[in-house]
């Protein structure tokens, strides 16, 4: 006579997902077309150590409505998005993306002093960002506010957003990074960080500059980070003998952005509506790198991340949002963060269209 084997306990269901927080992030062109970045604290809850885009969640005190999860809107380029990335630029970096009431340009009409009590201020909750603005007779520069792709939290994070993501040029300047600017251009203030509340460092450097030190461990930048950045080396600070002027360089990357995409025969959504929720696929040697300049080969310690789903959150509400399926994204994620992160075609990864979601 069999022994009964033991009874298994029966497991508890599996949680569901936490639901997206609304969040906002500047990608933020200095007048010579450098990006800024802040160095994260090592005890951050999201994003410890890495290097980031100036942003953070919307707050209904300072931003207004936030659309309901329910809503269509919800996952949207918004007022309360855009208030919500002049803000936390403000209190990240310092650098207030407002006009001035009274003569339209980029507002600069306050001391340092002023400037880091403003800050604290709207930080703190003492006092809400639009009162602030109103005391200094600034208007927030929602306007400028160019969308550049959504990114959703994956559903199996326990800390999950859904970040709009913007560019903002700061206003032109002939002179090189080196140099000072022409009597006639405005002094945009340097970048600061916020006393090591959140960020221990700020500053702007090329894109390509940003990703080198990436790719050689010198900084920690998560997968959209290095792939909007991958964007944008190839229009801004480009190597050339003859570096193009920041005008022309932006009007290039401006027709990219707004230019019809399409892959495999299939129309693929513009930069500016692209709706990004990354999905691991799996890990193995797949193929070669891409045209991204990285070399080597994905081996089976390196994960691939589809970018093609827009998230389920999105796709229940039916918007008809698409995510990228000319790219995929591959990394080696250790416990300090992903490393190794790369660019890559999808066809140089991907065995083939065959490939299912989930498996490669």
């Amino acid at each position: 006579m069999s022994t009964p084997s033991p009874r298994q306990p029966p497991q508890a269901p599996p949680k569901p997902p936490t639901t997206p927080r609304p969040s906002a992030s500047v990608l933020l062109v200095s007048p010579t077309n450098q990006i800024l970045l802040l160095h994260r604290v090592n005890k951050a809850s999201s994003f410890p150590s890495a290097h980031v885009f100036p942003g953070g969640a919307l707050s209904s005190t300072h931003d207004g409505a936030i659309p309901p999860p329910t809503s269509p809107t919800h996952h949207e380029d918004g007022p309360a998005y855009r208030l919500a990335a002049v803000r936390e630029t403000f209190e990240e970096c310092g650098i207030l993306l407002a006009t001035s009431k009274n003569t339209g340009q980029l507002f600069t009409d306050i001391s340092d002093t002023e400037r880091d009590e403003g800050r604290r201020a709207v930080h703190s909750g003492k006092l809400r960002f639009p009162e602030l603005l109103e005391k200094w007779g600034a208007v927030p520069d929602t306007q400028r506010l160019i969308p550049f792709t959504r990114w959703i939290t994956p559903p199996s994070m326990p800390k999950r957003f859904s970040t709009q993501m913007y560019l903002y040029f700061l206003p032109p300047s002939s002179a090189s990074p080196s140099s000072s600017p022409g009597p006639d251009e405005l002094v945009i203030p340097a970048p600061t960080h916020d006393g090591g509340i959140e960020h221990t460092a700020a500053r702007f450097l090329p894109p390509a500059t940003w990703l080198h030190l990436a790719r050689t461990n010198q900084v920690l930048l998560f997968p959209p980070q290095f792939f909007l950045l991958h964007l944008l080396s190839r229009y801004l600070c480009a190597t050339t003998t003859t570096p193009p002027s920041p005008t022309l360089e932006r009007t290039a990357l401006l027709s990219f952005l707004r230019a019809p995409r399409s892959y495999a025969g299939t129309a693929e959504p513009t930069w500016a509506d692209a709706c990004i929720s990354p999905i691991t696929l799996g890990k193995g040697a797949y193929g070669d790198a891409s045209q991204d300049g990285v070399g080597g080969v994905v081996d089976r310690h390196t994960a691939v991340l589809d970018l093609s789903s827009a998230g389920a959150e999105v796709e229940a509400l039916g918007a008809g949002r698409k995510g990228v399926r000319e790219w995929v994204v591959t990394a080696k994620f250790r416990r300090e963060g992903p490393r190794d992160v790369a660019v890559r075609r999808r066809g140089d990864v991907l065995r083939g269209e065959e490939v299912g979601r989930g498996k490669l």
